[in-house]
C-alpha cells in the first residue's frame, strides 16, 4: 500500500511563536504514538511560515490520527497518497 501524507501550512506571528511551538511537540508526540511520522518546516524568507506533513504507511491510521489529535483538523480525511511512477 502506498504510503499516506497530509499537509497543513500555518503563519504564526512572532508574538505566538513559543506557543505555536509548544503545540507543534504536542502533535508531533501524538502522531509518533498514533504510529505516523510529523516534520515542521519554516520559509527561510518569511520567519512564521510553517508547513506541517504528517505521513503514514496506511490512509486509514493516518485519519484516524487526525480525528483523535488534541487539535481539531479541519478536514481529517484529506490525505494525500504516493503515487508508483514507475
Amino acid at each position: 500500500m502506498p504510503r499516506a501524507l497530509s499537509i497543513k501550512r500555518a503563519i504564526v506571528p512572532a508574538g505566538e511563536r513559543a506557543k505555536y511551538i509548544e503545540r507543534l511537540k504536542v502533535r508531533k508526540a501524538h502522531y509518533e504514538k498514533s504510529n505516523c511520522k510529523f516534520w515542521v518546516f519554516e520559509e527561510l524568507s518569511l520567519a512564521g511560515a510553517f508547513i506541517e506533513f504528517t505521513e503514514s504507511s496506511d490512509p486509514a491510521v493516518l485519519t484516524a490520527a487526525h480525528v483523535s489529535s488534541p487539535e481539531q483538523v479541519l478536514d481529517p480525511a484529506r490525505v494525500y497518497t504516493e503515487l508508483e511512477l514507475s
